[in-house]
């Protein structure tokens, strides 16, 4: 059964007239069900054994697509390559600074930073983004 989540997202491209290939929707569940933040190669080296024919660039395509659609969104903090995080609530990262570990960071007392931004500074506001950076719990484990 299809997770309702990719089952929305289908309905979109199609509100979108934007073809639904098996590939697009591969990637689709992968990152709903993957409950991670992948990179483009990771993507690609999951679902090649399921499309031996596709391609890394269709991967980074379709990525780049969702993204300029919102259903995805580009996470870039300076390493060599980017992770994708499928946007279904609004959420923080909590990164970690030996292994790169993503992890969502539910907050809501931020949701009115924006409107706060506005009214304080008279700032107009597109978006905001936080990042916490420490040491995950599997690499504190790993130290003792």
């Amino acid at each position: 059964m299809t997770h309702p989540m990719v089952t929305d997202s289908i309905n979109k491209l199609r509100q979108s007239k934007i073809r639904l290939t098996p590939q697009r929707k591969a990637i689709l569940e992968y990152m709903v069900e993957s409950q991670s933040h992948p990179t483009a190669d990771e993507i690609y080296r999951a679902l090649s054994p399921q499309f031996p024919n596709m391609s890394a660039a269709t991967v980074y395509n379709n990525l780049h697509l969702f993204a300029k659609i919102g259903f995805v969104k580009e996470l870039t903090y300076g390493d060599a390559s980017s992770r994708y995080d499928f946007t279904n609530t609004h959420h923080y990262h909590a990164i970690c600074e030996k292994c790169g570990a993503v992890t969502d960071l539910y907050y809501p007392v931020l949701d009115d930073v924006e409107s706060v931004a506005e009214d304080l500074i008279g700032f107009e506001v597109t978006s905001h983004r936080m990042e916490v950076y420490g040491i995950c719990p599997d690499c504190q484990e790993l130290e003792k």
